[in-house]
């Protein structure tokens, strides 16, 4: 299984880069990569998304992503992996999900930049093992083994029952929520705007992550969790998996692969009482490249912008 290299950042992808600083840059595409994704514009977009929907988070993402990234940049990791993102979205996430589940209190910024800094070290391990082996790409690993960790230190959020009226327009807006839910976002507007980011930056992917969310509303409207399809919890990591290989052309029925393996692996992480994260994503895409890899001949690459193994790439 081959894994190509970043993108070369001295090559844009779009002209977002030209008028960007490269801090800003790695920054933004630091964003996009939880969607595998290396556009700095898509970046924006989910910022903004944070900033519109759930301002309350967007210190704790931001102080997380400048972890990771000035931890790359004080321990000298490559530019071209610094630049493309890929030492920051770990950090998003983990901010995302501290400043979600612990309140707000002077020992939260520092969690929060420890968190960062580490993931981003680990996933430079991990990317100098994908890089001399077949070893699996790490997607967001870190953020999910550290969320674990630390999810045991939290207190949960009041669990209440909030009553969804199952109506057109919800079942509308079901399938965006599940685009903003991939970072802890359950506003149509933030899943309209990560969406349009996503259209931006591939249109092929924006399709396949389109049809997952639409097919984890199914999924679970089927299982009859309404709720959870109305708010868009049963697509996000049926999102990702596809994401994850919708750059295939030779093999075109992967991204469909993906979909259904995450859906069906949902339930096991509930069921042994563990936090679902992005698990779900991960483990079915770990198992997707070992199949092929034990039983296929041609590679599989993940999109043309994803984490560690190529340029770009929760719950």
């Amino acid at each position: 299984m081959d894994f190509p290299l970043p993108l070369d950042p001295i090559m844009p992808a779009n002209h977002f880069n030209t008028h960007c600083p490269d801090w800003a840059t790695a920054l933004f595409n630091g964003f996009s990569q939880i969607f595998l994704q290396r556009h700095p514009l898509f970046g924006l977009l989910c910022l903004l998304a944070i900033l519109f929907t759930a301002p309350a988070l967007l210190g704790g993402a931001l102080l997380g992503g400048v972890a990771g990234l000035l931890t790359a940049q004080r321990r000298n990791y490559a530019k071209a992996d610094r630049q493309a993102g890929l030492f920051s979205y770990n950090g998003v996430l983990l901010g995302l999900l501290l400043s979600l589940y612990f309140p707000w209190s002077a020992m939260l910024p520092l969690l929060i930049l420890a968190a960062g800094g580490l993931s981003a070290m680990i996933t430079q391990q991990w990317l100098k093992r994908v890089r001399l082996s077949h070893y699996l790409p790490a997607y967001t690993a870190p953020f999910v083994g550290m969320g674990w960790l630390l999810l045991c230190f939290a207190t949960p959020p009041s669990a209440t029952a909030h009553l969804i009226e199952i109506n057109t327009l919800n079942m509308l807006a079901a399938p965006l929520k599940g685009f903003g839910q991939v970072m802890f976002l359950g506003h149509p507007l933030a899943g309209a705007m990560i969406a349009a980011g996503l259209l931006i930056a591939d249109r092929r992917a924006f399709c396949w992550a389109m049809l997952a969310s639409v097919a984890g509303m199914g999924w679970s409207l089927l299982h009859h969790d309404f709720y959870t399809a109305l708010i868009g919890l049963g697509g996000y990591n049926a999102i990702l998996a596809a994401l994850a290989f919708s750059s295939q052309r030779q093999q075109p029925w992967l991204p469909a692969v993906g979909i259904a393996s995450a859906l069906l692996l949902t339930p096991m992480f509930a069921a042994i009482g563990l936090p679902t994260l992005t698990a779900p994503f991960i483990l079915a895409c770990w198992l997707i490249r070992t199949l092929v890899q034990m039983f296929g001949k041609t590679s599989v690459t993940a999109t043309p912008c994803a984490l560690e193994e190529n340029q770009p790439r929760l719950r």
